[in-house]
């Protein structure tokens, strides 16, 4: 099953990729642990993302592909994989689509994690706090969320028009919303 987790900051994505990926049996992609994992091995790729963040520039979307090119070449791929906040913009998707066409699969489905803005910021604010983040505002946290509503929330129609986007209400206990995910999944 080859899955992409959708939903603004603070929806979910990570905690129940995390178990999703562990029940499914497939490899969770986080763009950002990619790019972590790149860095630390100090792979071609990962030398290519760490010129770019010396610079303090984005990591191109070719560069973050290439890392996403090599898990799906990866053996435990196979049959399938989660990918966690990835893609973020419509022409993201369709390369994601190009490299699954490429090997001869498809994205099966995009789960939306849907949550009131309000419970967002409370989630964020109190994550924020945990970690020591003090730039972590509710000011900052809703122009997060007014990007993700203008850059990525686009992507819902992109999937719902294919036929392939789910919605959780993603409310509740982790282990609720972990429930309500594999029913719509049919697990």
């Amino acid at each position: 099953m080859f899955l992409i987790l959708f939903g603004p900051p603070g929806a979910g994505k990570g905690t129940q990729g995390e178990l999703l990926a562990t029940h499914l049996g497939i490899p969770k992609i986080s763009t950002g642990d990619l790019i972590r994992a790149a860095v630390r091995d100090a792979t071609p790729l990962g030398r290519e993302v760490k010129h770019y963040y010396d610079q303090g520039m984005l990591v191109p979307d070719a560069v973050i592909l290439g890392l996403i090119a090599e898990v799906l070449d990866r053996p435990e791929a196979r049959e399938g994989v989660l990918m966690d906040g990835f893609p973020r913009t419509i022409p993201q998707a369709e390369a994601v689509d190009r490299l699954l066409a490429e090997r001869g699969r498809a994205v099966d489905r995009v789960v939306s994690f849907v949550v009131p803005e309000d419970e967002l910021v409370q989630r964020l604010t109190g994550r924020a706090a945990e970690q020591g983040r003090s730039d972590d505002t509710p000011e900052a946290i809703r122009k997060r969320l007014q990007v993700y509503r203008e850059q990525t929330a686009p992507l819902e129609s992109f999937y719902r028009s294919r036929g392939i986007l789910v919605e959780i209400a993603a409310t509740g206990d982790i282990a609720e919303i972990g429930r309500r995910t594999l029913e719509v999944l049919g697990r």
